[in-house]
């Protein structure tokens, strides 16, 4: 199901010069978002070397970490991530990125500036859901508020994503959302920071497992009333940015206890 990147991409601009790409801030960006990766393969929420998390390479708007192209989760370490620049470019290690991570990472960085990380997965609770007619949530749970307000849909699935126009499309399709429920497909989720966006799709999944496992018993949902909902997700909120930090921050910690390659 994965794809190699064309090899006949419109030629990039010349560089004027190499930029640095070994800087601190690089380098901890590069631990967080293996971290993130290697928690997501142990949670289940990739498929095979077809989903991909990118980020904005600290101090290069133009450029973002992303994962090789025949890589699977659980072999990402920090070193293992290149850096690319939106014309497919690879400026830093070894391998391309998979096409479709390349055309829709490419874009949502380059076309949504609050896209400074940008995780896609067919994470299979939210996969699920975003199979289904009508909206993903019913608002039914407390662990789905804190998505109230806060997601789009993609109604118009067209295929796999192997051009610019379509990774257009698909930044168009987002919005001002921080969560793309992308139906017949799977899910983005993008964020300010590499620890939001995980924090993000760690209880997105979680909101639709719970959802998914209420269903199943075939009663009907108790939704929670909307002004109930919003003034619960406001609250969420207020907090968020620093509950991602310390979420991915144990998430390291747990990882170098037991398996500290991930941060080579």
């Amino acid at each position: 199901m994965a794809h190699a990147l064309p090899s006949d991409l419109p030629a990039a601009p010349a560089l004027q010069r190499l930029p640095d790409l070994d800087t601190e801030a690089i380098r901890e960006a590069r631990i967080d978002l293996a971290a993130c990766f290697r928690m997501a393969a142990r949670l289940g929420l990739h498929e095979g070397i077809c989903n991909h998390f990118s980020a904005v390479v600290p101090g290069h708007d133009g450029l973002m970490l992303v994962n090789p192209y025949g890589w699977s989760f659980a072999e990402i370490t920090a070193s293992r991530l290149l850096i690319t620049d939106f014309h497919g470019r690879v400026l830093a290690g070894q391998g391309v990125p998979e096409a479709t991570a390349f055309f829709i990472h490419a874009r949502l960085h380059l076309r949504n500036p609050r896209a400074r990380a940008a995780f896609h997965t067919h994470m299979p609770h939210a996969t699920a859901l975003s199979m289904l007619e009508g909206p993903p949530f019913q608002w039914a749970g407390q662990t789905a508020l804190k998505f109230f307000g806060r997601i789009a849909v993609d109604e118009d699935y067209n295929g796999l994503a192997l051009d610019a126009a379509e990774g257009d499309r698909i930044a168009a399709s987002m919005g001002d959302a921080d969560v793309l429920f992308m139906k017949n497909h799977g899910v983005i989720v993008i964020g300010p920071t590499i620890a939001e966006a995980w924090d993000d799709l760690y209880y997105l999944e979680r909101a639709a497992q719970a959802q998914w496992l209420a269903m199943a018993t075939g009663r009907p949902l108790k939704p929670v009333p909307p002004e109930v909902a919003r003034r619960t997700a406001a609250q969420m909120r207020e907090g968020d940015r620093e509950s991602a930090r310390l979420h991915l921050q144990s998430i390291r910690r747990m990882l170098l206890r037991e398996c500290p390659d991930f941060a080579e």
